[in-house]
């Protein structure tokens, strides 16, 4: 009695029974449904909207200089304005799908920026965020701006009132659950309250190490 032949094909001169292992990879290599690329697919998605969303604490500095195109710096933009839950969670999962459109070399350039902000002293991050509160403080309080320029005699007095009126006139209420559109002028007051900052630390680390001196030489 002849054995009934086995169903098949033949792939490079090798015989592929039909439901053999490799009958079965050679399969899914064909579909592209490897359970291992799935979830190397998976584990790469998660990694790119983790980094988006690390993109919106990175200071402007820093964020300016990288090629990410204006859809996805738009995108990141209005990410930092929404406050409701679950209007920033589809935010996040849209820029996500813009991160997996960046090329390998952009993703490089983006990793390389905020590991560069990792590693900002402590002093330096505490600087940012009391220029940023001097900042709303000027443009909310005509009487902040009034001190201000008294203890900073350096800045430019009209300069800053000028940007300080524009900020105030910028404001721009967004929809609900977002925080108010801020213009060109809200980031040039920063700009200067940041430099005077710099500038008054600097003569403050100075006194300090003469002082010191003084002490030392008595």
């Amino acid at each position: 009695m002849s054995r009934k032949p086995k169903k098949g094909y033949f792939v490079r001169g090798e015989f592929v029974a039909e439901g053999s292992e490799l009958d079965l990879e050679l399969k899914r290599e064909l579909k592209g449904t490897d359970a291992a690329s799935k979830t190397d697919l998976k584990r790469e998605s998660a990694e790119l909207q983790a980094l988006g969303e690390a993109l919106l604490g990175l200071r402007a500095g820093l964020f300016d200089t990288l090629d990410l195109g204006d859809k996805l710096k738009d995108a990141i933009a209005d990410a930092k304005r929404i406050t409701n839950f679950e209007g920033k969670r589809r935010q996040m999962q849209f820029i996500g799908k813009l991160m997996r459109g960046l090329d390998a070399e952009v993703l490089d350039t983006v990793r390389a920026a905020l590991a560069e902000q990792d590693r900002l002293p402590a002093e330096e991050t505490a600087a940012l965020h009391e220029a940023e509160r001097w900042r709303d403080r000027l443009i909310a309080d005509d009487d902040a701006l009034g001190g201000w320029i008294e203890t900073h005699p350096a800045t430019d007095s009209q300069q800053l009132r000028a940007l300080v009126r524009q900020a105030r006139k910028d404001i721009k209420a967004g929809p609900p659950g977002e925080a108010p559109r801020q213009g060109k002028a809200y980031r040039e007051v920063f700009q200067i309250v940041r430099a005077q900052l710099r500038v008054h630390g600097t003569a403050d680390l100075a006194d300090e190490a003469a002082e010191q001196a003084r002490e030392d030489d008595a």
